[in-house]
């Protein structure tokens, strides 16, 4: 299920707010805020970040981050047909929830056409489905990361 950070009352799978609390780590890093998010709780779950800038090679088009469950964040660029994203690169290892910190490092490096910092491949970091094991890698404190 696809939905805003607007949660309607009800039961919240275990995650939820600790993956609110990290998006919002990672939003305020890059100077943008939670409402350029969404969220999906199927599995594997996965969030949507809208970006407010664009790359050099790809100057007529939204730039957003994907992080899923599985694979942690990737950077990707919206299609002209509304077709699914044309991924650029994968953050990588070694955690699918890295410091902020290095989420905006990632983000500056694809600014820069750096390529040292990613890569072009996906890798499974952890496998999808276990929801209380997801909020507690989520619930870790941002330097452990």
């Amino acid at each position: 299920m696809t939905a805003s950070l607007e949660l309607p009352t009800g039961y919240q799978p275990p995650f939820v707010p600790a993956l609110l609390g990290y998006l919002h780590d990672v939003t305020a890093e890059l100077g943008i805020g939670l409402e350029s998010c969404t969220l999906d709780h199927d599995t594997p779950v996965s969030a949507y970040v809208a970006l407010d800038t664009r790359l050099p090679h790809y100057p007529d088009r939204d730039v957003a981050l994907l992080w899923d469950e599985e694979r942690g964040w990737a950077a990707a660029v919206e299609t002209h047909s509304g077709e699914d994203l044309i991924v650029l690169r994968y953050l990588g290892g070694p955690t699918v929830v890295p410091a902020p910190r290095r989420v905006a490092r990632f983000v500056t490096a694809l600014h820069e056409d750096d390529h040292t910092l990613g890569q072009p491949g996906p890798e499974i970091l952890r496998p999808a489905g276990d929801p209380a094991e997801l909020a507690a890698l989520l619930r870790r404190p941002a330097l452990a990361r």
